[in-house]
């Protein structure tokens, strides 16, 4: 694929105010996926995480990210579930309306998990990096 995507339109399960990503790049089913995010600096949660000096707090972070993984799997009727976060580094911060790329690609899987190398990158420099392991789950009715 390579015009930019809904992210709800290729099956992110997600939905306001849970999704952490703005765009879908490119994405190759069931390998990988490449995703942008940037985070408005009028979230609430910026308020209280380090007033003054707002960060996104590493749980959002690697949350975009096993977003963008399970962007990257990209199962009909099937939907993922972060099972685990096998490795997870932030390696620097990232700052209210900076441009995330978000990255994953499938590394592995056995059954019904998958595990994913993942990365968020801002202005070409790495500031998180991990893996991440996803499950499946039959997606709701309705």
């Amino acid at each position: 694929m390579s015009s930019p995507a809904d992210p709800i339109a290729l099956g992110l399960p997600h939905r306001e105010p849970f999704i952490f990503i703005d765009r879908v790049e490119e994405v190759q089913p069931g390998e990988s996926a490449l995703c942008r995010k940037t985070f408005s600096a009028g979230e609430p949660f910026f308020r209280g995480h380090f007033p003054g000096d707002p960060l996104v707090p590493g749980v959002l972070l690697t949350e975009a990210l096993a977003q963008t993984a399970g962007i990257a799997a990209g199962q009909p009727g099937m939907t993922f579930r972060l099972s685990a976060i096998r490795a997870m580094k932030f390696l620097a911060p990232v700052r209210p309306e900076e441009e995330i790329l978000l990255r994953a690609r499938k590394v592995g899987g056995v059954g019904g998990m998958w595990q994913f190398e993942v990365a968020a990158v801002v202005g070409g420099r790495a500031v998180a990096e991990g893996m991440i392991v996803l499950s499946e789950a039959r997606a709701a009715a309705g």
